[in-house]
């Protein structure tokens, strides 16, 4: 039976430079409506469950947009709030070779979403219409304003017998400087009430402060994320491990820890397209392979297949369904599929 999945998160329009273009180059932009629980929703709804987001979006048409975009993606409308008057914006210019990408934000603070009042949102209602809800590190690096939004559905969201899934996905620009110091009781509070996370072994080191005397990154992790399932009483921990190799192609590898043992996908080597919103993606699959009850290499191989065809596919938002993913895990692509 489908699940009710609902992410907690800003949609932001995605303002895309052509090609591989600069920001001073390009005349003309590309636009689109993105967000971490954007992509969770949509991608959850196209495999099989029912995805909401819950958000606040601007009473214009630029909210109007945003909301039409997000039907098309599959994404139900029943928690969308509506209220203040603008939407935060992100610039992306694609990276090519020795030159990364780059995305540059702008107006975020002031979006409809990080002004929401105390009132915006009925917690113990929307707990009664959802089983799992989605949270990610960007929302908790907003303000304290969105940080009780969070904590506060979250909690609500347990107390009706829900899951609570936690994205850790730190970014050093949003939270400044001494950043980490500022992010910790936060992310710790957070974890308290997770049962999926998604980290690695740098969470662990950089955000909640935990001594490693192992230098080796699979060494790191095989320490720190058991002592962190143990700290917090989470079920289950999962992330990926990324290197980009010299001829412009990424290669991935993912895991799952649950029940005081790893899992491991197969190491995926494929070349990028888009990258942003891969990450996504392997959220999506995790959550997607612990409600079918697959193994744990299972899910990781899921999760992983499905954040490399997000790498191949336009826009920020996950478009494969599980039939996509379980073929692309079989090796059996590359030709017309007829």
């Amino acid at each position: 039976m489908p699940k009710r999945i609902a992410a907690f998160g800003e949609v932001m329009m995605r303002l895309q430079v052509p090609g591989y273009e600069l920001l001073t180059q390009a005349s003309s932009l590309n636009y689109s409506f993105s967000g971490t629980g954007v992509n969770v929703s949509a991608a959850l709804a196209r495999l099989g469950h029912e995805g909401y987001l819950i958000t606040r979006l601007p009473e214009n048409a630029l909210g109007d947009a945003a909301a039409s975009y997000l039907r098309k993606l599959g994404i139900l409308p029943n928690f969308l709030r509506r209220g203040g008057k603008y939407m935060g914006l992100y610039f992306l210019e694609n990276g090519f070779g020795a030159r990364p990408g780059r995305v540059t934000y702008t107006n975020r603070l002031e979006s409809s979403f990080n002004t929401a009042p105390a009132d915006a949102y009925d917690y113990e209602e929307l707990a009664k219409g959802i089983d799992i809800v989605h949270f990610c590190g960007i929302s908790l690096a907003m303000n304290d304003a969105v940080r009780r939004h969070m904590k506060a559905l979250a909690r609500a969201v347990k107390a009706q017998g829900g899951t609570v899934v936690f994205d850790c996905n730190y970014r050093p620009a949003h939270w400044g400087e001494g950043g980490y110091a500022l992010a910790k009781p936060q992310y710790e509070e957070m974890l308290g009430l997770a049962d999926i996370v998604m980290m690695n072994e740098q969470d662990a080191m950089l955000t909640l402060g935990m001594p490693t005397t192992e230098t080796d990154r699979l060494a790191q992790l095989a320490e720190l994320i058991p002592a962190v399932a143990r700290r917090y009483g989470i079920a289950v921990v999962a992330g990926t491990h990324r290197a980009i190799n010299g001829d412009n192609t990424h290669s991935l590898q993912g895991y799952l820890y649950k029940d005081e043992a790893f899992a491991f996908s197969d190491k995926l080597t494929f070349a990028v397209y888009d990258r942003i919103g891969a990450g996504d993606a392997y959220t999506s699959g995790i959550v997607h392979g612990e409600l079918q009850g697959f193994a744990p290499e299972r899910t990781a191989g899921f999760a992983a297949a499905a954040a490399m065809l997000a790498h191949t596919i336009a826009g920020d938002t996950p478009m494969s369904s599980e039939r996509d993913i379980l073929r692309a895990m079989t090796d059996a692509t590359g030709d017309v599929e007829r």
